[in-house]
Protein backbone atom coordinates (compact mmCIF):
# COMPACT_ATOMS: atom_id res chain seq x y z
CA UNK A 1 0.00 0.00 0.00
CA UNK A 2 1.28 3.48 -0.70
CA UNK A 3 2.10 6.06 1.65
CA UNK A 4 3.31 9.52 2.01
CA UNK A 5 6.15 10.47 4.32
CA UNK A 6 5.35 13.73 6.55
CA UNK A 7 8.77 15.16 7.79
CA UNK A 8 10.34 18.13 9.03
CA UNK A 9 13.16 17.81 6.43
CA UNK A 10 14.04 15.98 3.30
CA UNK A 11 17.34 15.60 1.34
CA UNK A 12 16.21 15.62 -2.08
CA UNK A 13 18.86 15.42 -4.99
CA UNK A 14 18.58 18.38 -5.90
CA UNK A 15 17.74 20.34 -2.73
CA UNK A 16 16.65 20.46 0.64
CA UNK A 17 12.83 20.58 1.39
CA UNK A 18 11.40 21.93 4.44
CA UNK A 19 8.07 20.23 5.82
CA UNK A 20 6.38 18.82 2.98
CA UNK A 21 5.57 14.90 2.10
CA UNK A 22 7.04 12.24 0.00
CA UNK A 23 5.58 9.49 -1.61
CA UNK A 24 6.17 6.21 -1.48
CA UNK A 25 4.36 4.02 -3.82
CA UNK A 26 3.30 0.39 -3.30
CA UNK A 27 5.58 -1.16 -4.65
CA UNK A 28 8.31 0.04 -2.68
CA UNK A 29 9.76 2.93 -5.37
CA UNK A 30 9.60 7.03 -4.39
CA UNK A 31 7.12 8.66 -5.91
CA UNK A 32 6.88 12.89 -5.96
CA UNK A 33 7.89 15.38 -3.27
CA UNK A 34 4.35 17.10 -2.42
CA UNK A 35 4.64 20.84 -0.31
CA UNK A 36 3.36 21.74 3.24
CA UNK A 37 0.45 23.42 1.51
CA UNK A 38 -0.51 20.42 -0.54
CA UNK A 39 -1.34 17.69 1.50
CA UNK A 40 -2.20 14.95 -0.56
CA UNK A 41 -4.64 12.35 -0.24
CA UNK A 42 -3.42 8.91 1.17
CA UNK A 43 -1.93 7.35 4.24
CA UNK A 44 0.23 9.74 5.81
CA UNK A 45 3.09 8.51 7.67
CA UNK A 46 3.91 10.97 10.52
CA UNK A 47 7.97 11.65 11.48
CA UNK A 48 7.56 15.00 13.57
CA UNK A 49 10.88 17.12 13.67
CA UNK A 50 12.57 14.14 12.03
CA UNK A 51 14.74 14.33 8.40
CA UNK A 52 14.36 11.86 5.84
CA UNK A 53 17.73 11.01 4.06
CA UNK A 54 18.69 9.17 0.77
CA UNK A 55 20.35 5.73 2.27
CA UNK A 56 23.16 5.50 2.62
CA UNK A 57 26.22 3.82 0.43
CA UNK A 58 28.99 2.27 1.75
CA UNK A 59 31.86 1.76 -1.59
CA UNK A 60 34.63 0.98 1.02
CA UNK A 61 33.93 -2.00 3.61
CA UNK A 62 35.92 -5.06 4.16
CA UNK A 63 33.97 -7.24 7.16
CA UNK A 64 31.56 -6.53 9.92
CA UNK A 65 30.30 -8.99 12.89
CA UNK A 66 32.64 -11.22 12.56
CA UNK A 67 33.09 -11.82 8.91
CA UNK A 68 35.41 -10.70 6.20
CA UNK A 69 34.33 -10.19 2.18
CA UNK A 70 37.16 -12.43 2.11
CA UNK A 71 36.24 -15.31 4.31
CA UNK A 72 34.61 -16.22 0.95
CA UNK A 73 31.32 -17.02 2.67
CA UNK A 74 27.77 -16.04 0.98
CA UNK A 75 25.99 -16.50 3.67
CA UNK A 76 28.10 -13.82 6.18
CA UNK A 77 28.34 -11.59 2.98
CA UNK A 78 24.49 -11.45 3.41
CA UNK A 79 24.65 -11.12 7.99
CA UNK A 80 27.12 -8.28 6.22
CA UNK A 81 24.69 -7.00 4.33
CA UNK A 82 21.58 -7.34 7.33
CA UNK A 83 24.00 -5.61 9.75
CA UNK A 84 24.58 -2.87 7.39
CA UNK A 85 21.07 -1.30 8.29
CA UNK A 86 21.70 -0.95 11.45
CA UNK A 87 24.03 2.12 9.79
CA UNK A 88 21.96 3.40 7.62
CA UNK A 89 23.21 1.93 4.50
CA UNK A 90 21.23 0.34 1.89
CA UNK A 91 23.82 0.05 -0.58
CA UNK A 92 27.86 -1.45 -1.06
CA UNK A 93 30.16 -2.79 -2.34
CA UNK A 94 32.06 -5.80 -0.65
CA UNK A 95 35.48 -4.73 -0.68
CA UNK A 96 38.59 -7.59 -0.93
CA UNK A 97 42.03 -6.86 0.08
CA UNK A 98 45.03 -7.84 -1.92
CA UNK A 99 45.38 -12.00 -2.29
CA UNK A 100 45.93 -14.39 -4.54
CA UNK A 101 44.52 -14.41 -8.41
CA UNK A 102 42.90 -18.02 -6.80
CA UNK A 103 41.60 -15.96 -3.47
CA UNK A 104 39.83 -13.02 -5.49
CA UNK A 105 38.82 -15.01 -8.51
CA UNK A 106 36.59 -17.35 -5.92
CA UNK A 107 35.85 -14.40 -4.15
CA UNK A 108 33.85 -13.05 -7.76
CA UNK A 109 32.62 -16.25 -8.43
CA UNK A 110 30.90 -16.05 -5.25
CA UNK A 111 29.20 -12.91 -5.55
CA UNK A 112 28.70 -13.02 -8.97
CA UNK A 113 26.49 -16.24 -8.37
CA UNK A 114 24.61 -15.01 -5.74
CA UNK A 115 24.15 -11.05 -5.88
CA UNK A 116 20.67 -9.92 -5.97
CA UNK A 117 19.76 -12.73 -3.32
CA UNK A 118 21.39 -10.72 -0.13
CA UNK A 119 18.55 -9.65 2.21
CA UNK A 120 20.00 -6.29 3.55
CA UNK A 121 21.65 -3.66 2.18
CA UNK A 122 21.61 -4.15 -1.76
CA UNK A 123 25.21 -5.32 -3.00
CA UNK A 124 26.08 -2.48 -6.48
CA UNK A 125 29.19 -4.01 -7.10
CA UNK A 126 32.56 -5.56 -5.92
CA UNK A 127 35.59 -3.04 -5.26
CA UNK A 128 38.85 -4.48 -5.40
CA UNK A 129 41.52 -2.81 -3.13
CA UNK A 130 44.68 -4.17 -4.70
CA UNK A 131 46.31 -6.36 -5.86
CA UNK A 132 48.53 -3.71 -7.71
CA UNK A 133 49.86 -1.70 -4.95
CA UNK A 134 53.70 -1.05 -3.56
CA UNK A 135 55.24 -1.60 -0.53
CA UNK A 136 55.80 1.92 0.65
CA UNK A 137 52.57 2.67 2.13
CA UNK A 138 50.91 -1.26 2.27
CA UNK A 139 49.02 -0.58 5.52
CA UNK A 140 47.36 -3.59 6.30
CA UNK A 141 47.88 -5.27 2.66
CA UNK A 142 50.10 -8.16 2.15
CA UNK A 143 52.81 -6.87 0.31
CA UNK A 144 53.73 -10.88 -0.96
CA UNK A 145 50.11 -10.79 -3.29
CA UNK A 146 51.21 -7.21 -4.96
CA UNK A 147 52.45 -6.92 -8.83
CA UNK A 148 52.19 -5.73 -11.63
CA UNK A 149 48.40 -4.56 -13.26
CA UNK A 150 47.25 -7.09 -15.56
CA UNK A 151 43.76 -6.48 -17.97
CA UNK A 152 44.02 -10.37 -18.39
CA UNK A 153 43.44 -11.27 -14.92
CA UNK A 154 41.19 -8.46 -14.60
CA UNK A 155 38.82 -9.65 -17.49
CA UNK A 156 39.11 -13.26 -15.58
CA UNK A 157 37.64 -11.34 -12.59
CA UNK A 158 35.12 -9.78 -14.24
CA UNK A 159 33.90 -13.12 -15.83
CA UNK A 160 33.98 -14.49 -12.15
CA UNK A 161 31.98 -12.10 -11.02
CA UNK A 162 29.50 -11.80 -13.76
CA UNK A 163 30.17 -7.86 -14.70
CA UNK A 164 30.09 -7.20 -10.91
CA UNK A 165 33.77 -5.66 -10.24
CA UNK A 166 32.89 -2.73 -10.15
CA UNK A 167 36.07 -0.31 -9.26
CA UNK A 168 39.95 -1.70 -8.79
CA UNK A 169 42.53 0.48 -6.39
CA UNK A 170 46.05 0.45 -7.87
CA UNK A 171 48.96 2.13 -7.32
CA UNK A 172 49.70 4.48 -10.40
CA UNK A 173 53.67 3.84 -10.42
CA UNK A 174 53.53 0.04 -10.69
CA UNK A 175 54.68 -0.74 -14.63
CA UNK A 176 52.13 -0.64 -17.25
CA UNK A 177 49.60 0.90 -14.69
CA UNK A 178 48.41 3.87 -17.36
CA UNK A 179 48.15 1.44 -20.10
CA UNK A 180 45.77 -0.62 -17.58
CA UNK A 181 43.97 2.21 -16.45
CA UNK A 182 42.80 2.95 -20.01
CA UNK A 183 41.35 -0.20 -20.63
CA UNK A 184 39.81 -1.04 -17.50
CA UNK A 185 37.94 2.57 -17.68
CA UNK A 186 36.98 1.82 -21.02
CA UNK A 187 35.14 -1.36 -19.88
CA UNK A 188 33.13 1.16 -17.07
CA UNK A 189 34.56 0.10 -14.64
CA UNK A 190 36.17 2.76 -12.07
CA UNK A 191 39.83 3.17 -11.34
CA UNK A 192 40.87 4.08 -7.73
CA UNK A 193 44.77 4.99 -6.57
CA UNK A 194 46.11 4.26 -3.50
CA UNK A 195 48.34 2.62 -1.48
CA UNK A 196 50.99 4.40 -3.16
CA UNK A 197 54.37 6.15 -3.06
CA UNK A 198 54.17 7.62 -6.38
CA UNK A 199 54.82 11.07 -6.92
CA UNK A 200 52.44 13.66 -8.16
CA UNK A 201 53.13 13.30 -12.29
CA UNK A 202 52.34 9.79 -11.52
CA UNK A 203 49.36 10.01 -9.98
CA UNK A 204 48.27 13.25 -12.67
CA UNK A 205 49.33 10.49 -15.66
CA UNK A 206 46.88 7.75 -14.29
CA UNK A 207 44.21 10.30 -13.48
CA UNK A 208 44.38 11.59 -17.08
CA UNK A 209 44.27 7.77 -18.49
CA UNK A 210 40.71 7.42 -16.83
CA UNK A 211 41.14 6.78 -12.78
CA UNK A 212 38.82 8.96 -10.93
CA UNK A 213 39.18 8.43 -7.37
CA UNK A 214 41.75 8.49 -4.50
CA UNK A 215 41.38 5.46 -1.86
CA UNK A 216 41.17 6.72 1.64
CA UNK A 217 42.60 10.04 1.14
CA UNK A 218 45.83 10.47 3.31
CA UNK A 219 46.13 7.20 4.40
CA UNK A 220 48.50 4.75 2.48
CA UNK A 221 49.88 7.46 -0.02
CA UNK A 222 52.73 9.76 -0.68
CA UNK A 223 52.04 12.87 1.86
CA UNK A 224 51.72 16.55 0.92
CA UNK A 225 55.26 18.53 0.61
CA UNK A 226 56.15 21.75 -0.81
CA UNK A 227 57.79 21.00 -3.81
CA UNK A 228 56.93 16.95 -3.87
CA UNK A 229 52.77 17.33 -3.96
CA UNK A 230 52.93 13.58 -4.00
CA UNK A 231 49.26 11.66 -3.96
CA UNK A 232 48.15 13.54 -1.54
CA UNK A 233 48.58 16.82 -3.11
CA UNK A 234 47.27 15.35 -6.70
CA UNK A 235 44.22 14.51 -4.60
CA UNK A 236 43.56 18.01 -3.65
CA UNK A 237 44.58 20.02 -6.52
CA UNK A 238 43.15 17.88 -9.58
CA UNK A 239 39.82 18.26 -10.92
CA UNK A 240 37.13 16.00 -11.61
CA UNK A 241 38.42 13.36 -9.51
CA UNK A 242 36.58 12.16 -6.46
CA UNK A 243 37.91 11.70 -2.93
CA UNK A 244 37.41 8.55 -0.29
CA UNK A 245 37.73 10.11 3.59
CA UNK A 246 37.51 7.92 6.28
CA UNK A 247 35.98 9.99 9.12
CA UNK A 248 36.42 8.06 12.75
CA UNK A 249 38.52 11.28 14.02
CA UNK A 250 41.45 8.35 14.18
CA UNK A 251 42.89 7.68 10.65
CA UNK A 252 42.32 11.92 9.75
CA UNK A 253 42.30 14.51 12.17
CA UNK A 254 39.06 16.81 11.70
CA UNK A 255 41.13 19.87 11.00
CA UNK A 256 42.68 18.00 7.99
CA UNK A 257 39.53 16.48 6.55
CA UNK A 258 37.93 19.45 7.00
CA UNK A 259 40.28 21.00 4.70
CA UNK A 260 40.18 18.74 2.20
CA UNK A 261 36.27 19.12 2.08
CA UNK A 262 36.28 22.68 1.65
CA UNK A 263 38.66 21.96 -1.28
CA UNK A 264 37.50 19.64 -3.00
CA UNK A 265 33.33 20.26 -2.44
CA UNK A 266 30.99 17.73 -0.88
CA UNK A 267 30.21 16.69 -4.55
CA UNK A 268 34.11 15.39 -4.48
CA UNK A 269 34.03 13.36 -1.22
CA UNK A 270 33.24 10.19 -0.72
CA UNK A 271 32.86 9.03 3.00
CA UNK A 272 33.65 5.16 3.65
CA UNK A 273 34.41 3.18 6.34
CA UNK A 274 36.97 0.92 5.47
CA UNK A 275 35.61 -0.96 8.10
CA UNK A 276 37.10 -4.42 8.79
CA UNK A 277 35.54 -8.14 10.66
CA UNK A 278 35.20 -5.76 14.21
CA UNK A 279 32.62 -3.69 12.69
CA UNK A 280 30.02 -3.69 15.49
CA UNK A 281 31.85 -6.31 17.55
CA UNK A 282 33.40 -5.92 21.04
CA UNK A 283 36.88 -4.93 21.49
CA UNK A 284 39.30 -7.85 21.52
CA UNK A 285 41.75 -10.19 18.75
CA UNK A 286 40.72 -10.29 15.29
CA UNK A 287 42.87 -11.06 11.50
CA UNK A 288 42.51 -8.52 8.65
CA UNK A 289 43.50 -11.27 5.88
CA UNK A 290 46.13 -12.85 7.61
CA UNK A 291 47.75 -10.22 9.89
CA UNK A 292 46.72 -10.09 13.48
CA UNK A 293 44.42 -7.70 14.74
CA UNK A 294 43.52 -5.72 18.12
CA UNK A 295 40.33 -3.31 18.68
CA UNK A 296 41.04 -0.89 21.63
CA UNK A 297 39.76 2.45 21.67
CA UNK A 298 37.77 2.61 18.61
CA UNK A 299 40.33 1.53 16.28
CA UNK A 300 42.08 -1.89 14.83
CA UNK A 301 45.25 -2.01 14.74
CA UNK A 302 47.96 -4.10 13.87
CA UNK A 303 49.63 -6.64 16.16
CA UNK A 304 53.07 -6.22 14.81
CA UNK A 305 54.02 -2.62 13.50
CA UNK A 306 50.81 -1.18 15.57
CA UNK A 307 49.74 0.86 12.05
CA UNK A 308 46.00 0.78 11.85
CA UNK A 309 44.34 -2.18 9.98
CA UNK A 310 40.65 -0.33 8.25
CA UNK A 311 38.34 0.85 10.57
CA UNK A 312 35.42 -0.25 13.07
CA UNK A 313 33.65 2.73 11.91
CA UNK A 314 30.00 2.91 10.78
CA UNK A 315 28.86 5.31 8.21
CA UNK A 316 25.76 6.60 10.38
CA UNK A 317 28.54 7.59 12.76
CA UNK A 318 30.77 9.26 10.04
CA UNK A 319 28.13 11.44 9.21
CA UNK A 320 26.89 12.28 12.92
CA UNK A 321 30.89 12.77 12.88
CA UNK A 322 31.76 15.88 9.98
CA UNK A 323 28.93 17.48 11.66
CA UNK A 324 29.78 17.73 14.91
CA UNK A 325 33.23 18.61 14.08
CA UNK A 326 31.67 21.99 12.61
CA UNK A 327 33.17 20.71 9.23
CA UNK A 328 29.67 20.57 7.00
CA UNK A 329 26.01 21.15 7.45
CA UNK A 330 23.91 17.93 7.51
CA UNK A 331 22.86 18.21 3.95
CA UNK A 332 26.52 18.04 2.99
CA UNK A 333 27.21 15.20 5.32
CA UNK A 334 24.29 13.12 3.53
CA UNK A 335 25.41 13.70 0.30
CA UNK A 336 28.79 12.70 0.90
CA UNK A 337 27.69 9.47 1.77
CA UNK A 338 25.51 8.77 -0.50
CA UNK A 339 25.06 10.39 -3.95
CA UNK A 340 28.97 11.28 -3.74
CA UNK A 341 29.47 7.60 -2.89
CA UNK A 342 27.56 6.49 -5.42
CA UNK A 343 28.65 8.90 -8.08
CA UNK A 344 32.61 7.67 -7.23
CA UNK A 345 31.38 3.95 -8.29
CA UNK A 346 29.46 5.14 -10.67
CA UNK A 347 26.30 3.41 -9.42
CA UNK A 348 24.83 6.56 -9.39
CA UNK A 349 22.14 5.85 -11.09
CA UNK A 350 21.12 3.00 -8.81
CA UNK A 351 20.86 4.63 -5.73
CA UNK A 352 22.23 7.56 -3.28
CA UNK A 353 19.63 9.82 -4.56
CA UNK A 354 15.67 10.36 -3.82
CA UNK A 355 14.09 10.54 -7.08
CA UNK A 356 10.88 9.55 -8.79
CA UNK A 357 10.84 5.67 -9.95
CA UNK A 358 14.22 4.93 -7.61
CA UNK A 359 13.84 2.30 -4.69
CA UNK A 360 12.26 3.84 -1.64
CA UNK A 361 15.59 3.36 0.07
CA UNK A 362 15.78 5.81 2.53
CA UNK A 363 16.77 6.66 6.44
CA UNK A 364 15.19 8.87 8.91
CA UNK A 365 17.48 11.30 10.84
CA UNK A 366 17.00 12.68 14.62
CA UNK A 367 17.85 16.27 14.22
CA UNK A 368 21.39 15.70 16.09
CA UNK A 369 21.78 13.52 13.32
CA UNK A 370 21.63 10.04 15.24
CA UNK A 371 19.67 7.29 13.10
CA UNK A 372 16.37 6.92 14.18
CA UNK A 373 15.41 4.27 10.94
CA UNK A 374 16.21 2.21 8.28
CA UNK A 375 13.90 1.75 4.75
CA UNK A 376 14.75 -0.75 2.09
CA UNK A 377 11.78 -0.92 -0.87
CA UNK A 378 9.61 1.49 1.52
CA UNK A 379 9.42 -0.98 4.69
CA UNK A 380 10.93 -0.34 7.54
CA UNK A 381 13.55 -2.63 8.27
CA UNK A 382 15.84 -1.36 11.24
CA UNK A 383 14.81 1.04 14.19
CA UNK A 384 16.76 2.64 16.59
CA UNK A 385 15.86 1.34 20.21
CA UNK A 386 14.68 4.77 22.43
Amino acid sequence: MSYYIHAAKFFLKSNTENNGYLEVTDDGHFGNYFPENKKPAGEIVEKGDQWIAPGLVDTHIHGLLGHDVMDNDWDAINVMSEGLLKAGVTSWLPTTLTGSFDQLNAVCKTIGDNAGNETGAKIQGIYFEGPYFTTEHKGAQNPKYFKDPSFDEFQQWQASAKGLLQKIAIAPERNGAVEFTEKVTNTGTVVALGHSDATFEQAKAAIEAGASVFTHTFNGMSGLNHREPGMVGAAMYLNRVDDELICDGHHVRPEVAGTLIDEKTPEHIALITDCMRAGMMPDGDYVLGEFPVYVKDGMARLKDGDSLAGSILKLNDAIKNVVEWNGVTPEDAVLMASYTAAKSCGVSDKCGSILPGRAADYIVLNPDMSLAETYLDGKQRYAAQA
